[in-house]
């Protein structure tokens, strides 16, 4: 069990971690896009770039469409952990008059 007082930390800079590296896969994604090829096989891996169809529901058409009931009846409410994590800014020190 690690110690309470480094839980915020660590969190921190895994999350920041985790941030730069989906940057990259990012870039990369990207690159493999543009190459425009449906596969690339390197030494390791094989990468397949394919596409798919997909339907969604816009909600925001179906509130025009659906009464105020219809829509609290097509509702589920669900609780939501959330954790959030910021920074702590270093006090800012008060310039002394020279």
């Amino acid at each position: 069990m690690s110690n309470i007082n480094t839980l915020a930390d660590r969190y921190f800079d895994i999350k920041a971690e985790i941030a730069g590296l989906t940057r990259l896969l990012d870039e990369v994604k990207a690159e493999i896009k543009a190459a425009g090829r449906e596969e690339i096989v390197g030494t390791r891996a094989i990468v397949k770039l394919g596409l798919e169809e997909r339907t969604t529901l816009d909600s925001a058409k179906a509130k025009k469409l659906l009464t105020a009931e219809q829509i609290k009846d097509c509702s589920n409410t669900t609780l939501v952990e959330k954790i959030t994590v910021a920074a702590i800014k270093a006090p800012k020190v008060a310039k002394e008059n020279a």
